[in-house]
């Protein structure tokens, strides 16, 4: 008897278990909770816009987790998060495992022109640096260039930017683009590394202090030289201007969908702007970026 009482007992928690899944509400636009994940070269503008649309529907819930961009794009094939930021290109094997884990169409939501930017300490003799130069101090046992960390947005892109592979480079680590920024001075020999948001925010109060610490360097390509303005970005002439943009797991309209669709429509890329980025999509006016 007592064996089956607790197969009942046992049964009956099995199916109140399925009961209230299948009863698990589901999340909408305006209702919610779920995860995004941004490298922290992307913090600025990410949290921005995550900002704005939380306060336009008081009741979802966007928690911003601060992880490498690798460990990102990780998570969302295994559906531990719903929604990541990314700006450089997949592989053939990481679309491959998208299509396979998701099975979804593979279409990256595009809302921002970011950049890579050199930058060295306001009393520095350099103005610029060519990118055959960048190329040869990825394998300089000097180590010069310093990177925010491995695994970082930063590192992809100019490996990926130069057909290298990220393991192979030599450079230095400082965590983070503030304390590459900060500590630089430290370092009057070598050049940083960062990610353009992170000094971009025109009258963010962080934003200034950190441009008053650093000269940012042009670069040469093909005897000319270019800034990272936001012509050059909108045009892509800035040599190591990068496209940022949403990828989901997201099968439904929900939540996820909802903040992508506000991030890449006009209130949404009028916060873009406003981080002093490049919108990829914002008014007729502006010429669509190739």
């Amino acid at each position: 008897m007592k064996k089956i009482f607790f197969l009942l007992v046992a049964i009956y928690a099995i199916a109140f278990s399925c009961s209230k899944e299948k009863t698990k509400e589901i999340d909408t636009p305006n209702k919610g909770e779920i995860i995004l994940e941004a490298d922290e070269s992307f913090k600025s503008v990410t949290e921005a816009l995550v900002e704005r649309y939380t306060a336009l529907n008081p009741e979802t819930k966007i928690n911003v987790v601060i992880k490498k961009e690798d460990l990102g794009l990780l998570d969302l094939l295994d559906k531990k998060v719903r929604v990541i930021v990314m700006s450089r290109e997949l592989s053939d094997d990481e679309k491959k495992a998208y299509d396979a884990k998701i099975d979804l169409p593979w279409q990256p939501a595009k809302f921002a022109a970011d950049a890579v930017l050199f930058v060295v300490p306001k009393d520095s003799p350099l103005e610029s640096i060519s990118m055959d130069e960048i190329n040869t101090e990825l394998t300089s046992d000097k180590k010069r260039l310093i990177f925010d960390g491995t695994n970082s947005s930063n590192l992809n892109f100019i490996a990926q930017k130069f057909n290298k592979n990220p393991s192979d480079l030599k450079f230095s680590i400082i965590n983070g683009n503030e304390n590459v920024v900060e500590q630089l001075k430290n370092y009057p020999d070598k050049i940083g590394v960062i990610s353009f948001n992170t000094i971009s925010r025109p009258f963010g109060e962080e934003a200034q202090k950190l441009r008053a610490q650093l000269k940012v360097l042009k670069i040469t390509k093909a005897n000319k030289s270019y800034e990272a303005s936001l012509d050059n970005l909108k045009e892509m002439r800035y040599p190591f201007t990068r496209v940022l943009y949403f990828l989901t797991n997201e099968a439904y309209y929900g939540l996820g969908n909802g903040f992508i669709r506000f991030s890449c429509q006009q209130l949404g890329q009028i916060i873009v702007e406003k981080e002093g980025l490049q919108p990829y999509n914002i008014f007729k006016r502006e010429v669509q970026m190739r």
